[in-house]
Order: structure tokens, then C-alpha cells, then sequence
């Protein structure tokens, strides 16, 4: 798999602004040997998919408000930071234009905070005038919706309801830059139901990093630095979906970060705690030769072309059958990606 595998061509015309009354769902029975017909089903009709003993793992994580809007002391022109990592209690690593700043200029920040930048790059690495608080962040900061969206929008803040929109039913754990999207298509309602059909529900937590923001940038997919996202499972969680794997139940994994956090204690990447299996993970899902441990059944939005996450969807489901999905799904108007569609994947 290279780079030029994961590209393709989407009018910005269906690049959702916010979420649908009624997502449209589009089912794939995918395996690497063949693939077939991309079928569009009912909220109901996926529901129906799920049978006894499954399981369903999903993220519990939280976005967090991390976005704010300052402005260069000299040229006053807006600037969006988002505060990544804390370094201590007053060096971050952000992201935001650094290029429009001369050199020494500091930028403003809301209730007349300012900062200087220490170290360029991606991240870049900035040194305040005082420490920020989690009220400071609550007060004046915005989730970071992902930029498609801003452009699509013609306009970089949220609206009021993003508050709701871009959180999931069950966001708990505060740690993520980016919502678990697939969640969106799913109430607390849909995992009472599910339960009643005697499938059970599993959690991970993974924050979702920097790295959600980032294209890929080299053809030869081996040279990439993937980024590191950290991710918890419960040993009892696990062991579970364990079992139920073994006795021949699918696995349903709600989404990418799911996916990545099962996978990566499959492998041995998670380091064993007194309750939980934990860690940060690099793991980097592509190719043909990447055999899944664990996920037998993936639900996921559209992802952008060229991502770590387009690369995971065709590695589960194979390339040709994901660029048939995605060319059915253009022609027949699905919206794409966070605000968009779904697609579900079953081997």
C-alpha cells in the first residue's frame, strides 16, 4: 500500500456541516478475496446484524476544549492555538501558524495572557506569561473541530451546538483533540437495545492525538512517524472479548481508535497494570500483509483521503473494496466524514 493508494477525488459539496437527523448507513460484506455490492441499510437493519454473544467495544473518551483564538501583538491578526501537551506550568506544545509571526513577536490570548515561541516544528513549542487553568480553558476555549469542517463552514468557531454535537453519548474520560466519530451514529438508547438482544458492551478509552490532524506525506507508507496516541483497556474487558471471540462471536469495533486500542494489546504494545492493560501506541495499521487479532467487524465514518485512517479501514476490508465504497458513495451523495456518514465492515 502507498500513498498514492489512499487518494481520491470528493466534492466539497458533501463534506457534512453538522450531523443528519437520519444517518445514512452504507453496509459492506468485505473480504480480501472479492468484494461485493456496497448496500445501503437501515439504522434498524444494522441493529438486526448484531446477534447474541457479540460484542461491541467502544471509546469512552471526552473532547476537551483546547482551542483558542489569540492575536499577534504586532499585526493583530487572528491566530488559532490548539494546546496539545502541558509541559510544565508554562511551556505547552501547540499547534498554529507560527510562520506569520516575526521572530520575538509574542502572541495575545484572552484575559491579556500572552505567549512567546520557544522551539518551531510540528508541534510547536511556546512559553506563557502564567499558567493556564481548566476553568481558563472552559472559559474561552472551543473544541477543535477539524479544519474540513471550519472551510466547509466558511468560518473557523464553533457553533453552539458543536457543545453536543461533537461529544459522544458516552464521553467520559477528558483527554481527546478529536471526537471518536462513529459514535455519533449511536444513543445510549441503541446499547440498551443491543443489550437486550444479549450482545454485550465493552469500553476502551483512547485519546485522540495530534496525528488525527496530519496527512500522510510519504509515498513509501514505511517511512511514515506514526504518532502516538495512549489508550486503556480493563483486563476483565478484555478477557471477555476474549472469550467471546474464541467462541466465535464478532467483535464490533465502534470505530478507528477502538480498533488501534484492541489491536495494540493484542500485539503486546500495552503494558500490564493491576486492572487495566495501558500505554501509548504507535501502531500503524496498513498493508496487506497486517493480520487482525481481534476486530471482525468495523463501524467507521468516511475518512479523508491520504490518512493513517483511510489506510486502516483498507487493510480490514481490502483497497479495491474500499475505493468501490467510496466512489458508490460519492455518486450516490453520502455525506463524509466527522458530521458524515457511516460504513460498516463485516469479513
Amino acid at each position: 500500500m502507498k500513498l498514492s493508494d489512499l487518494r481520491f477525488e470528493y466534492p466539497e459539496s458533501l463534506v457534512a456541516q453538522k450531523p443528519a437527523l437520519r444517518s445514512r448507513i452504507l453496509l459492506n460484506t468485505a473480504s480480501l478475496s472479492g468484494p461485493l455490492q456496497p448496500q445501503e441499510i437501515s439504522k434498524k437493519d444494522l441493529l438486526n446484524l448484531f446477534q447474541a454473544g457479540d460484542v461491541l467495544v467502544i471509546n469512552d473518551t471526552k473532547v476537551e476544549k483546547r482551542r483558542v483564538f489569540g492575536r499577534s501583538a504586532e499585526a493583530h491578526t487572528e491566530l488559532e492555538i490548539l494546546f496539545i501537551e502541558q509541559l510544565s506550568d508554562l511551556e505547552w506544545l501547540v499547534l498554529f501558524p507560527a510562520s506569520r509571526l516575526k521572530k520575538q513577536e509574542s502572541v495575545l490570548l484572552p484575559d491579556d495572557i500572552h505567549f512567546t515561541l520557544l522551539e518551531s516544528g510540528i508541534p510547536q513549542k511556546i512559553k506563557l506569561s502564567q499558567k493556564l487553568s481548566e476553568h481558563y480553558f472552559e472559559a474561552h476555549g472551543e473544541l477543535p473541530l477539524p479544519p474540513y469542517i471550519q472551510k466547509a463552514r466558511t468560518q473557523r468557531h464553533t457553533v453552539l451546538e458543536d457543545a453536543h454535537w461533537y461529544q459522544t453519548d458516552w464521553a467520559d474520560c477528558s483527554g481527546s483533540q478529536a471526537a471518536p466519530t462513529a459514535s455519533f451514529h449511536f444513543k445510549k438508547s441503541d446499547l440498551e437495545q443491543l443489550q437486550s438482544q444479549g450482545v454485550l458492551i465493552e469500553k476502551v478509552t483512547l485519546h485522540v492525538g495530534l496525528g488525527t490532524f496530519l496527512p500522510l506525506k510519504t509515498e513509501n507508507l514505511e517511512e511514515h512517524k506514526m504518532h502516538s496516541e495512549w489508550c486503556s483497556i480493563s483486563k476483565k474487558s478484555y478477557s471477555t472479548i476474549l472469550q467471546q471471540k474464541q467462541k466465535g462471536f464478532r467483535i464490533w469495533a465502534l470505530g478507528t481508535t477502538v480498533t488501534r486500542t484492541l489491536e495494540s494489546c493484542a500485539l503486546g504494545l500495552l503494558q500490564e497494570n493491576e486492572t487495566t492493560w495501558s500505554g501509548s501506541t504507535q501502531l500503524f495499521i496498513r498493508g496487506t500483509t497486517y493480520s487482525f487479532q481481534i476486530v471482525t467487524a468495523l463501524l467507521t465514518n468516511f475518512h479523508q483521503p491520504e490518512t493513517t485512517l483511510l489506510a486502516l479501514v483498507a487493510t480490514f476490508a481490502g483497497l479495491e473494496n474500499v475505493k468501490k465504497t467510496y466512489q458508490y458513495a460519492i455518486q450516490n451523495q453520502f455525506r463524509l466524514f466527522s458530521y458524515g456518514d457511516l460504513t460498516v465492515w463485516l469479513k
